[in-house]
């Protein structure tokens, strides 16, 4: 066998064995207790989300939201109401990244936590410093990668639309949670 015949043989092995990157970092329940350490309570709901909720969203936060439903937890402590925590999803540069968001009340955002991160570049979005740019944050600050949220460099997809994903999040809180 000539060595251009084994290289052919040898190129879809090569691909194939392509290496994959995968990290679950928290559960949901971490992911909670760490946001909200001080609750006793995250009570589930399944928000469903109607075309005209979805339209609001997108004309608020400028984003599209793309599920019907969405995972939200009410938070509590006793009988006092902290805020919500959310679970999302965002397209990384080709994989989801999962992220839980707590919001208060007045919608201001808690914390951020990244759950998973499925992309082989880019999980420094992970990192406390990147996180604590979202604290604080409300749906009417602005949110520019690079002016108001800082890109770093070798994950600027996952930096912004785990930007933009907080800016819908915090328009879902408005428009759906806030009647709650």
């Amino acid at each position: 066998m000539s060595n251009s015949w084994l290289t052919v043989l040898g190129l879809p092995i090569a691909v194939m064995a392509s290496p994959a990157f995968s990290a679950d970092y928290l559960s949901a329940e971490k992911a909670q207790k760490l946001l909200f350490p001080d609750a006793t309570q995250f009570v589930q709901h399944l928000v469903k989300l109607s075309d005209k909720h979805k339209d609001t969203i997108k004309h608020l936060s400028g984003k599209r939201q793309r599920w019907d439903e969405q995972k939200i937890w009410k938070v509590k402590k006793g009988d006092q109401q902290l805020g919500w925590f959310i679970v999302d999803d965002v397209v990384g540069k080709h994989e989801f990244i999962t992220y839980g968001l707590a919001v208060s009340t007045e919608g201001e955002v808690v914390g951020i936590e990244i759950m998973s991160y499925r992309e082989t570049h880019g999980d420094e979005i992970r990192e406390n410093t990147w996180r604590q740019n979202f604290v604080g944050k409300t749906l009417d600050d602005p949110f520019k990668l690079q002016q108001d949220i800082p890109n770093i460099s070798g994950a600027t997809l996952s930096c912004r639309n785990v930007t933009d994903g907080v800016k819908r999040i915090l328009a879902l809180q408005k428009v759906v949670l806030n009647r709650d």
